[in-house]
């Protein structure tokens, strides 16, 4: 197993972590019980994409249609986490729109022998602008709310973060073979980085909502 990078074992404990959303979830948090499936797909198809690499095969072609099905998923989750039904609505419309461009783009323009680095970019500016609407949404609340405590906050957080800084990285991503090895190897480095950020994250919002209870010693 010394092919996988480091954020795959990430990816594991978020996984194991998003197991717990299982016991007593809330329903307002029912978007949650979508993580464990999600990130068991991602664990399964991160690992075979560096084996692929590791032996030196092209794995381009099955990171083109996860980080499609990738984006799909998280704006769909996003969609349950706004509560304003028209923005819920456009986000959900969106998802279609950005599925067939995606698609599209993958099959007949950039192809397969390349990373679709064109959609991949709209798609990092389609959750960067659901994210801060969340958080538009969030800083509109009558009543405070422990963001500590709420796991919509850190999965947005995260995913504001990486989308952010991935939307330059990636949409160069074609033109690495042309640039020094140094800068690939730094390349590369950001991006484990902002994994094991982006997951770290997620794994702080399945445990977040676990409550501990306090004790206090009772005199004898």
């Amino acid at each position: 197993m010394a092919f996988l990078p480091i954020y795959i074992y990430f990816i594991i404990i978020s996984f194991l972590a998003s197991l717990l959303v299982y016991y007593g979830s809330k329903k307002d948090n029912s978007y949650l019980k979508l993580f464990p499936p999600f990130l068991l797909v991602t664990i399964i198809v991160e690992s075979l994409g560096s084996y692929l690499s590791f032996i030196r095969k092209p794995n381009v072609g099955l990171y083109n249609f996860f980080t499609v099905f990738e984006f799909c998923f998280y704006l769909w989750v996003i969609s349950l986490i706004i509560s304003n039904k028209q923005i819920k609505k456009i986000s959900r419309i969106t998802i279609v729109l950005f599925m067939s461009i995606a698609l599209v783009n993958i099959i007949f323009i950039q192809r397969m022998r390349a990373f679709h680095t064109v959609t991949y970019a709209f798609g990092c500016l389609l959750i960067v602008a659901f994210c801060i609407y969340y958080f538009f949404e969030l800083f509109k609340l009558p009543k405070s709310v422990k963001l500590k405590n709420n796991p919509a906050f850190w999965i947005c957080s995260g995913l504001l973060f990486f989308y952010c800084c991935g939307f330059p990285l990636y949409g160069m991503f074609n033109f690495l073979s042309g640039i020094s090895k140094l800068i690939i190897r730094n390349f590369y480095s950001i991006i484990i980085i902002l994994n094991i950020f982006l997951y770290s994250l997620f794994t702080i919002a399945f445990l977040c909502r676990i409550k501990t209870r306090k004790y206090t010693l009772s005199p004898s």
